[in-house]
């Protein structure tokens, strides 16, 4: 029997009841209906009057009757705690925003701010270098006069100091860095190729991802893995595919993360955007790999300038300037008026001039190569560093 039929049923019980006339007192009873009671609500017996229930439609049918909600009234008290309650709610969530931007995340996690980016080390490099500069000066000057930032070398020994503790911080983890992008990057074919093959076998991409993590794909393996323990605990691929993509963080993987996540939410072929991803990943690669190896005799061609630069400087300072100083001061003590101008060389004024171009010609030579073998200024402190430890040698213990 249909839910129709029921209340058919019930319905026509409802009607037949409502049209029963009052039966009249049994003989037994030898009475009338009780007094100020509704027809129908008591039924003869032959023992008399009893009482009877009626049964709607919902009772017969056991249906639950659905309450109405009642709007509750809150009066003065409730309505000021509840304001106080949302106040401080939004405080919380107003402090924990700034925990995590700006210089509250920088107090939380400060390491972690610090090693992010290479360029995140300056944070703590120039007020190092700073105190380094100002401290040695005021110690230098205190102890020797201020003629000795004229008459000394020592205020080149710290002010290469403050350049070193400044750029060579930020040279070794630009080269981490850079060292670990390009090994995510060559790995990110072989991974892609790799899905797109397990999902054209039929294999959902989960299943392909918990298949191709037991393989080895250099440094991008452990990410692989974390993708799929957060895939095991039921995130969805979309989900876990954009987090993988945030961690690695490179604009590569960026690019081609995010067109697969694409293709999957809308439900397309995966695969073949897989192999897309794959393909351009792969050039890219080659492309960075050949325009490095084009740029290398530029880099190698800056560096042998720099160095002839300071041979020739090197050359010049300790012989010629040398023989000059001293053929002029032969000359003045014996008389000859023509020699007045050799006399008066001074050899410490030009040595530390070639030496203050010697190391400027490096740093800034450092930045060059940097940019024409990697495309970033930045990727030539390392060469920077490495020509001012250079110059600086050279003329502190050799001329």
């Amino acid at each position: 029997m249909g839910i129709g039929d029921l209340f058919k049923t019930a319905l026509s019980k409802k009607g037949k009841d409502e049209e029963v006339p009052q039966s009249p007192a049994p003989a037994a009873a030898g009475g009338s209906m009780p007094p100020g009671k509704e027809p129908g609500t008591w039924a003869a017996t032959k023992t008399g009057w009893s009482e009877t229930k009626k049964e709607g439609p919902k009772s017969r049918l056991g249906l639950f009757k659905r309450e109405k909600k009642v709007p509750v009234d809150l009066g003065p008290v409730e309505l000021q705690a509840f304001e106080k309650e949302q106040q401080e709610i939004e405080k919380k969530l107003e402090h924990y925003h700034a925990a995590q931007t700006g210089i509250g995340r920088l107090m939380r996690h400060p390491l972690k701010i610090i090693l992010e980016k290479p360029i995140n080390i300056l944070i703590v490099c120039i007020p190092v270098a700073l105190i380094v500069f100002i401290f040695g000066t005021a110690l230098m000057i205190k102890d020797y006069g201020i003629f000795v930032l004229f008459n000394s070398t020592v205020i080149d020994d710290v002010i290469v100091l403050s350049i070193l503790i400044v750029i060579l911080p930020v040279a070794i983890l630009d080269l981490r860095e850079t060292q670990r992008v390009r090994h995510l990057e060559e790995a990110l074919p072989n991974f892609f190729r790799d899905l797109a093959g397990m999902n054209d076998s039929g294999m959902t991409l989960p299943n392909a991802i918990h298949l191709v993590s037991q393989s080895e794909y250099s440094t991008l393996t452990p990410y692989i893995r974390r993708m799929d323990n957060e895939m095991s605990w039921n995130t969805t691929f979309i989900d876990a595919i954009n987090r993988f993509r945030q961690r690695l963080g490179t604009p590569l993987t960026d690019r081609s993360i995010d067109l697969i996540a694409k293709a999957s939410r809308a439900g397309g072929d995966v695969s073949e955007v897989l192999r897309a991803a794959a393909k351009d990943t792969y050039e890219f690669v080659q492309l960075q790999s050949e325009r490095r190896n084009n740029m290398l005799i530029y880099v190698v061609i800056v560096v042998i300038s720099f160095l002839v630069f300071v041979f020739v400087i090197f050359i010049l300072v300790s012989t010629f300037l040398t023989t000059m100083a001293s053929a002029g001061s032969a000359a003045s003590a014996a008389g000859a008026s023509a020699s007045q101008f050799m006399g008066h060389v001074d050899i410490f004024f030009y040595t530390r001039l070639f030496s203050h171009a010697a190391m400027i010609q490096g740093i800034f030579s450092g930045l060059v190569a940097g940019q024409m073998g990697e495309g970033r200024a930045v990727a030539g402190l390392k060469y920077s560093a490495v020509m001012l430890i250079i110059a600086w040698v050279m003329f502190r213990f050799f001329v």
